[in-house]
């Protein structure tokens, strides 16, 4: 199971970084989500959730608990990673409607040459 997880957690790594190395909004949009999908997975597997137990701990019964801690940081993360992608949208939006195309420029164009 761990070797799954991992394997997951790499490939939504990869697919990410590859995805924000592109030249166009969208891609780079899809990616970001993609690796914050990867960064909760990866918090969320090292807190070692069990399956069946309370998150807290129980004075009557002698079971094992599960860390409360890796579920709550995952859910702020992925609320902060939603308000993430919404202003990331609205810019590539604001970007699109001004200049009609949604291609990440990177030449300098203050050298005089049209390109």
């Amino acid at each position: 199971m761990e070797l799954l997880v991992a394997s997951a957690i790499g490939v939504m790594t990869a697919v990410g970084i590859y995805l924000i190395l592109r030249q166009r909004t969208f891609p780079v949009i899809v990616g970001l989500a993609m690796l914050s999908y990867a960064v909760n997975v990866f918090i969320f597997a090292s807190g070692r959730i069990k399956i069946g137990f309370p998150p807290i701990l129980n004075k009557y019964a002698e079971t094992s608990y599960t860390d409360p801690l890796t579920q709550a940081l995952v859910l702020t993360a992925i609320v902060i990673s939603f308000g993430m992608t919404a202003v990331i949208v609205m810019m590539a939006l604001g970007s699109f409607l001004e200049t009609g195309d949604d291609r990440i420029d990177m030449t300098d164009k203050t050298d005089g040459e049209d390109a």
